[in-house]
Protein backbone atom coordinates (compact mmCIF):
# COMPACT_ATOMS: atom_id res chain seq x y z
CA UNK A 1 0.00 0.00 0.00
CA UNK A 2 1.45 3.72 -0.78
CA UNK A 3 1.28 6.05 1.70
CA UNK A 4 0.99 9.40 1.60
CA UNK A 5 2.93 12.81 2.82
CA UNK A 6 1.60 15.68 4.15
CA UNK A 7 2.51 19.50 3.23
CA UNK A 8 2.11 22.37 4.84
CA UNK A 9 2.24 26.27 4.37
CA UNK A 10 2.59 29.20 6.06
CA UNK A 11 -0.12 31.26 3.88
CA UNK A 12 -3.25 29.81 1.74
CA UNK A 13 -1.99 31.82 -1.58
CA UNK A 14 0.71 29.05 -1.21
CA UNK A 15 -1.73 25.78 -0.61
CA UNK A 16 -3.69 27.01 -3.23
CA UNK A 17 -0.47 27.45 -5.73
CA UNK A 18 0.67 24.35 -4.87
CA UNK A 19 -2.65 22.64 -4.74
CA UNK A 20 -2.90 24.35 -8.92
CA UNK A 21 0.91 23.32 -9.73
CA UNK A 22 0.55 19.85 -8.43
CA UNK A 23 -3.30 19.29 -10.39
CA UNK A 24 -1.31 20.91 -13.75
CA UNK A 25 1.05 18.18 -13.42
CA UNK A 26 -0.88 15.18 -13.20
CA UNK A 27 -0.16 14.60 -9.34
CA UNK A 28 -2.58 13.56 -7.24
CA UNK A 29 -3.56 15.71 -4.09
CA UNK A 30 -5.76 16.56 -1.46
CA UNK A 31 -6.51 19.65 0.23
CA UNK A 32 -7.48 19.23 3.87
CA UNK A 33 -7.42 20.72 7.27
CA UNK A 34 -3.63 21.11 8.60
CA UNK A 35 -3.18 18.10 10.98
CA UNK A 36 -3.36 19.96 14.82
CA UNK A 37 0.36 18.11 15.62
CA UNK A 38 1.59 20.18 12.76
CA UNK A 39 2.11 23.70 13.63
CA UNK A 40 1.43 25.76 10.93
CA UNK A 41 0.75 29.41 9.59
CA UNK A 42 -1.95 27.89 7.37
CA UNK A 43 -5.11 25.89 8.21
CA UNK A 44 -4.54 23.79 4.72
CA UNK A 45 -2.34 21.29 4.12
CA UNK A 46 -2.25 19.38 0.44
CA UNK A 47 -1.57 15.10 0.91
CA UNK A 48 0.01 13.53 -1.79
CA UNK A 49 1.65 10.12 -2.78
CA UNK A 50 4.85 9.17 -1.33
CA UNK A 51 6.14 8.59 -5.16
CA UNK A 52 5.46 11.57 -6.59
CA UNK A 53 8.07 13.11 -3.39
CA UNK A 54 10.74 13.85 -6.27
CA UNK A 55 8.50 15.49 -8.70
CA UNK A 56 6.99 17.39 -6.03
CA UNK A 57 10.21 18.78 -4.74
CA UNK A 58 11.04 19.74 -8.18
CA UNK A 59 8.06 21.85 -8.73
CA UNK A 60 8.51 23.42 -5.07
CA UNK A 61 11.86 24.57 -5.97
CA UNK A 62 11.47 25.78 -9.52
CA UNK A 63 7.91 27.85 -8.84
CA UNK A 64 9.54 28.90 -5.81
CA UNK A 65 6.59 27.72 -3.66
CA UNK A 66 7.09 28.99 0.07
CA UNK A 67 6.29 25.95 2.46
CA UNK A 68 6.56 25.09 5.94
CA UNK A 69 7.72 21.53 5.30
CA UNK A 70 6.99 17.92 4.17
CA UNK A 71 5.70 15.52 6.77
CA UNK A 72 5.19 11.72 7.35
CA UNK A 73 2.56 10.38 9.55
CA UNK A 74 3.90 7.93 11.78
CA UNK A 75 1.09 6.73 14.11
CA UNK A 76 -0.53 9.87 16.21
CA UNK A 77 2.09 12.30 14.98
CA UNK A 78 3.91 13.50 12.24
CA UNK A 79 7.44 13.68 11.51
CA UNK A 80 8.91 16.56 9.08
CA UNK A 81 11.47 14.89 6.12
CA UNK A 82 11.85 18.12 4.79
CA UNK A 83 11.33 22.19 5.11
Amino acid sequence: MDSNLVMAFDSTQQALRAEMLLEYADIENDMFPTPKQITAGCALSLQFPEQELEQVQQIIAQEQVEIRGIFRQQGETYIQIES
